[in-house]
């Protein structure tokens, strides 16, 4: 009686899992390519900001000033 119990609940967990795996599988997918649309938005939203001309004259001013410090 004990080695059918076991048995059948081997069985159970083994189709449980394999459920599992089944239905993880695209979940992974769905996640990267969620992350990768949000680093690219949040490239194109960097790009915009540093290549703005307020941001873009203290890049420079900041990089003259590096470049003529006197060590």
């Amino acid at each position: 009686m004990y080695q059918v119990v076991r048995a059948r609940m081997r069985m159970w967990v083994c189709r449980v899992r394999a459920r599992r795996v089944g239905r993880d599988a695209g979940m992974a997918t769905s996640e990267y390519a969620v992350g990768i649309l949000v680093a690219v938005a949040f490239s194109m939203a960097f790009y915009k900001v540093v290549t703005s001309s307020a941001v873009s004259a203290k890049l420079a001013a900041i990089v003259t000033r590096a470049l003529s410090a006197t060590v």
